[in-house]
């Protein structure tokens, strides 16, 4: 008889109800984004120590972690601000109200002028303040946008910097043949086939976390413009990523150089 003890599982709060540890999978955890990231940034500094590339990926390490520490900022309410928008939307209604009071009292003499007039001012009164209380409810959403846009639009600017480092890799001047065709005003090319093709993988990765970096403002803060700003960086990683992996596919179908040619690299 097996007499290991019994593991005891704790009932779920009502049938069908899932795990907790399951919505673990439902989220993007910017934690684990930004090991991620620091994992890449150390196959890349093993690889290629002296190159740009790790340069740029120590960024994005920073990015990563800066905007993990950001993300709380996004998804706690403001309240000192929510509470100084009550009082003035509060204010307004109390002036509103008294001046649609005053109005409302027209003499016994009135004529119907007067009263097309009290009428016409107190329209304009409710839409006056119709206008204030939509600027000032939406004052606390308008501020963290501007504040995502921003970091969005930084990370934009780090997509075309990855791009840039890849952009005079070559796939099909790989080798002493391939550099028949220089000028003294060609890229140096001396990598081999494996190296460049590491090289422009991590550059695929790096464009990868950053469209999950991105990702993870929305998550935290439900807006429409924040969220077309999100989908045209992925859109845009995607993009660059598949540019990167057409070179790739196409240093995969390079045959090897023969013996001679690999003895004399």
């Amino acid at each position: 008889m097996d007499a290991r003890p019994i593991q005891s599982v704790a009932p779920l709060p009502f049938p069908g109800a899932v795990p907790h540890h399951s919505f673990m999978y439902r989220r993007l955890d910017p934690d684990r984004i930004t090991d991620t990231a620091r994992m890449l940034t150390r196959r890349i500094a093993e690889r290629f120590p002296e190159s740009g590339l790790r340069r740029v990926a120590d960024e994005l390490v920073t990015v990563c972690e800066r905007t993990a520490a950001s993300l709380p900022w996004f998804r706690q309410p403001h309240w000192p601000l929510r509470l100084a928008m009550g009082a003035a939307i509060t204010l307004l209604l109390a002036v509103v109200v008294a001046t649609l009071s005053i109005v409302a009292r027209l003499p016994a003499g009135a004529t119907a002028t007067d009263v097309i007039q009290a009428i016409d001012a107190g329209v304009n009164e409710l839409v006056f303040l119709g206008v204030a209380i939509f600027f000032l409810s939406t004052l606390e959403g308008r501020r963290k946008r501007t504040r995502a846009l921003k970091a969005l639009h930084e990370l934009r600017s780090m997509a075309h910097i990855i791009d840039m480092h890849q952009l005079t890799k070559d796939p099909e001047r790989v080798g002493p043949s391939g550099r028949e065709g220089d000028t003294p005003s060609s890229p140096t090319r001396n990598l081999t086939p494996f190296l460049l093709s590491r090289y422009l993988d991590y550059c695929s990765e790096m464009l990868a976390i950053l469209s999950k970096v991105a990702a993870l403002y929305v998550q935290e803060f439900d807006d429409a413009v924040t969220l077309a700003a999100v989908n045209e960086i992925e859109n845009l990683t995607a993009g660059l990523s598949r540019k990167i992996w057409q070179k790739i596919m196409i240093l995969d179908d390079t045959p090897p150089p023969s013996p001679a040619v690999a003895t004399a690299e």
